[in-house]
């Protein structure tokens, strides 16, 4: 069985695009030129080579014929014998051999810098490489060839020699290729080695990237090729069983005797991750001027910046120690506070972090919640519409008629106003004679009553307003009061009296008079219920008036905590009472408990119930606004803190998906308050108005705010003596 013979000629070289960018990789330069100049090249020395063997052939042929023949040249002129060629090839290898002497032809390496096996480019930054034998710099010759991008463009495009220049990273300087330095070069990447050609002959490609039709052995496969070894089975079988036996275990790892180990204080810190984070202890501020012995004169303390000093607290000084001038040093005591200091270093550098916390790049935008714009949530209150005057002081409270065409006010020059709605004239004043805390119209439209909060009293009013059959009615019902026997098996501490004579004629009709002052009132929706809280503590702090059977009645004996509000749920026969921290819910029906509201507020001043009754709002004095989802938690459902001053005042509107609230600054907010009737989805809570128009008068501002019962409309009191009702 014949084999092919593979092709012994040597391989040309190519100019191939990746051969370009390799060769360039290595001598940093373009090598397009150098292909085409070495391919040409390599093409004449073969074509040389191979006419001198077609001569010595010819040469040999002829000397087999005849011997003393004399050889002749392609020419056809005669050559010389062999004594004249062989002298005159002596001559000539003497002319052209160099003297060894000229220069120094050792096979060590050209090292031209005096620094040994430092790298070149700790010098990248100086103007020197080395010293020479006299201490002297020796001043770089190529370092005032630094050249930029557009530098080496140019000298790219018009150096011929760039594609063969490579820089000597020993010596930092430019070397130039030589032919024969490319042409290894080449080699090296095509996998051909370096070895001379007359010791092994021309290379041989016997494995090549082209498919042969016969193998390069005919030997067929052993058997035990792919079989496996059952010796080889049968050992490992015995080392498993050793290991599981515990007969054979794995030496331990060598220690490295140049590894060093110390203690590492952070046990659970990694090495590898210790030395990349690590932080250095926090050192010690340098002394300044204050810590001299003899500081400058506008250093020393006076009695008044002496006094100042001892009297902050050791954190807030400026200066840790009082200056002090000695004329001699050795006049300086002993420093008091040096143990301390001293302490205090050795907690720096044990307690401080050692290890740097990674930087978690978040856009500030992506925390923000993703609400909707105020303009999609209209209608709400935005334009200041009317501004209602008359009262000469501070008005504290006000209240909206069911039927949204009057109002009244309450203000501490001791009167009552009542307004109409749409042209701001006042229809009616009514003198109590002392501050008024509250006002809160009877939500019942078929009556026309107002309650006024005035100290220890709470007068029924009828201003006579609206329909006459309402008004005539209204007095019908008060009258009936004084037919109604009193069903109560206890004495009330409340007396109510029927208003007669001049008081008759303004328009009260009948007269509560509680044993402590009155601060809040609160109607049941259906007009017939009212509470009353006094912030006594005592148990009359929280009384329930019924108005069909003239009968009060205290349903706690005892109340926990200073009573501020006190509300009826709006369908359900619940009692909100808000203390200073906590609301609590009773059940009327029940008599019981059934929950306690923790706000997280220092002082509760304000609240109000959602018209579904399911959501509460608290606001406190300490700027705090807390809305509560019933169903969901006890807890704050979420906080608000939009005002800089104290809340006097929160409310829901009946109708609208909006609230508001009051503060000292001056300032209304309008959220809006959009609750769903979904179970699994969240209120929505979003503010969408600032409304600003109340002047600050002995650090009150805003005292309440009231909405209208069916627009989008709020009026606010304030300090001022004003009210204000804005529109959308």
């Amino acid at each position: 069985m014949t084999r092919k013979r593979l092709h012994t000629e040597k391989p040309s070289i190519s100019s191939e695009p990746d051969e370009i960018e390799l060769i360039q990789s290595k001598a940093s330069g373009d090598l397009g030129d150098l292909f085409d100049s070495s391919d040409s090249d390599s093409d004449s020395d073969r074509a040389e080579e191979s006419s001198e063997e077609e001569e010595s052939e010819e040469s040999d042929d002829e000397e087999e014929d005849s011997d003393e023949q004399p050889t002749k040249s392609d020419s056809g002129q005669s050559e010389p014998s062999g004594e004249t060629k062989e002298n005159s090839g002596n001559a000539l290898i003497q002319a052209t051999k160099p003297d060894e002497y000229e220069y120094d032809s050792s096979d060590e390496e050209d090292i031209r810098n005096t620094i040994g096996n430092i790298p070149i480019n700790w010098y990248a930054d100086h103007d020197h490489v080395g010293y020479d034998l006299d201490g002297r710099r020796i001043i770089k010759s190529w370092g005032k060839e630094k050249r930029d991008e557009l530098d080496e463009f140019l000298r790219k495009m018009e150096d011929p020699d760039y594609w063969r220049t490579v820089r000597d990273p020993q010596t930092g300087q430019d070397v130039v290729l030589s032919a024969e330095d490319v042409e290894i070069i080449k080699n090296i990447q095509r996998g051909r080695f370096p070895q001379g050609e007359a010791a092994m002959g021309e290379y041989i490609p016997y494995f090549t990237q082209d498919e042969e039709i016969h193998p390069t052995s005919s030997h067929p496969p052993q058997k035990r090729s792919f079989i496996p070894s059952k010796l080889e089975r049968d050992r490992v079988s015995r080392m498993v069983h050793a290991i599981k036996m515990g007969w054979l275990r794995p030496p331990p790892p060598k220690e490295d005797e140049y590894d060093l180990h110390f203690f590492d204080l952070w046990g659970k810190e990694d090495p590898a991750t210790k030395r990349l984070n690590r932080i250095p202890a926090p050192k010690v501020l340098p002394p300044g001027h204050e810590e001299s012995y003899n500081p400058p004169p506008e250093y020393l303390f006076t009695e008044e910046e002496r006094t100042k000093w001892e009297a902050q607290e050791p954190e807030e000084r400026r200066v840790k120690i009082v200056p002090q001038k000695y004329s001699a040093l050795r006049l300086v005591p002993a420093y008091k506070t040096f143990i301390n200091e001293r302490f205090e270093r050795c907690l720096d550098l044990y307690l401080c972090p050692r290890q740097r916390k990674l930087k978690v790049n978040v856009n500030p935008e992506d925390l923000l919640p993703k609400l909707p714009r105020p303009r999609d949530l209209q209608p709400f209150p935005t334009t200041l519409s009317l501004v209602y005057q008359g009262h000469t002081d501070m008005v504290r409270t006000i209240s909206v008629s069911p039927c949204g065409q009057w109002f009244a006010s309450g203000s501490d020059d001791g009167s009552v106003r009542f307004w109409e709605v749409a042209t701001g004239r006042c229809l009616r004043c009514a003198e109590t004679g002392s501050r008024v805390h509250q006002v809160a119209w009877n939500p019942n439209q078929q009556l026309c009553l107002v309650a006024i909060a005035n100290d220890e009293a709470i007068f029924l009013f009828n201003p006579a307003l609206g329909d006459r059959l309402v008004v005539s009615k209204t007095d019908k019902t008060v009258d009936e009061f004084t037919r109604a026997e009193d069903d109560s098996g206890e004495a009330s501490p409340i007396r109510w009296e029927q208003c007669a004579g001049e008081q008759h004629k303004a328009g009260f009709r009948m007269k509560l008079i509680h044993p402590q002052p009155v601060r809040s009132i609160s109607w049941h929706h259906r007009g017939d219920y009212m509470v009353a809280v006094s912030p006594s503590g005592s148990y009359h702090g929280v009384v329930l008036h019924q108005l069909s059977r003239r009968r009060s009645q205290c349903p706690f004996k005892r109340t926990r905590g200073l009573v501020q509000r006190a509300m009826f749920h709006p369908s359900k026969p619940l009692l909100f009472i808000a203390t200073q921290r906590y609301v609590r819910v009773y059940d009327l029906a029940a008599q019981m408990l059934r929950k306690r509201l923790m706000t997280n507020c220092r002082w509760v001043s304000s609240m109000d119930i959602h018209p579904c009754g399911d959501h509460v709002i608290v606001g406190s004095y300490d700027c705090r606004l807390t809305w509560f989802d019933l169903d969901l938690s006890t807890k704050p459902y979420q906080t608000l803190r939009n005002h800089k001053q104290a809340i006097r005042q929160v409310n829901f509107h009946r109708k609208y998906p909006l609230f508001a609230s009051a503060s000292d600054d001056g300032s209304v907010i309008v959220s809006h308050g959009m609750v769903y009737n979904d179970l699994l989805q969240n209120p929505l809570l979003v503010p969408v108005k600032i409304l600003r128009g109340h002047v600050a008068k002995n650090d009150l501002g805003a005292l309440d705010c009231q909405f209208h019962p069916s627009q989008p409309w709020i009026f606010t009191s304030g300090a001022d003596a004003t009210i204000r009702l804005y529109t959308n």
